[in-house]
């Protein structure tokens, strides 16, 4: 890894590979927060399908819809309990510690190693990274432009459920929506749902905390400097 930017890693775990997410490794900030492995991008179908195969979970609503149903897109009309559900799943399957990311560690790896930027590219959202038009559904992850530390989605398609509390009854969550008529949010905007609900816009990306080392740490200023 050069300069602050995080590597993708695929892990191939016997013969659950599609179900296990492609991550990259976030460096640690000077705030505290990480340094983790977050999925690359949200969870797909494919990589749920795997998870459904086991019988540790049902499908969620919209999971035979043809606007939903490709591999490609993100599972949606999961909640908190199912997103927690798969980690647990992962943790079992592929070894390691799988969560959700805490709303600190989602806001810092969407920052891309920028301070406080509006977007998680920088000052502006990179030209095509979003559809145009009316849309039936999510379109598919990973068809834009990564971020700083090579993660890609982050504010769009979905909301992502985040680890903790936002406020008694409402569970945190991150990130833009494919059915909204601003299809983006900045790194810092937060939304929170009660952790029974599903819409169709609300999926997840998994994270694991790893071992610090220097290589790994932001240099002073990077990143989004907020409070675990």
């Amino acid at each position: 890894m050069t300069g602050g930017r995080a590597t993708a890693t695929t892990v191939d775990i016997g013969g659950i590979r599609n179900g296990v997410p492609e991550t990259v490794r976030v460096p640690a900030a000077h705030s505290g927060v990480g340094p983790i492995l977050l999925g690359r991008t949200p969870v797909t179908n494919r990589e749920y399908a795997a998870f459904l195969a086991s019988g540790c979970g049902a499908a969620p609503p919209w999971w035979t819809d043809s606007d939903f149903s490709a591999p490609g897109q993100p599972v949606v009309g999961v909640s908190w309990g199912d997103a927690m559900a798969f980690c647990a799943w992962l943790s079992e399957a592929a070894g390691g510690r799988w969560l959700l990311p805490t709303q600190a560690e989602w806001e810092h790896a969407a920052c891309g190693g920028l301070v406080a930027p509006a977007t998680s590219w920088g000052d502006a959202i990179p030209d095509g990274e979003i559809p145009s038009g009316p849309l039936g559904g999510p379109w598919e992850v990973g068809r834009g432009t990564p971020n700083g530390y090579g993660l890609c989605d982050m504010g769009t398609i979905v909301h992502e459920w985040c680890l903790d509390w936002d406020r008694p009854g409402r569970r945190a969550s991150r990130g833009g929506s494919w059915r909204h008529a601003v299809r983006w949010s900045s790194p810092s905007a937060k939304s929170s749902l009660a952790p029974d609900a599903r819409y169709s816009d609300y999926g997840f990306r998994v994270a694991m905390e790893v071992e610090a080392g220097p290589e790994l740490l932001d240099p002073p200023g990077a990143g989004h400097d907020i409070n675990r």
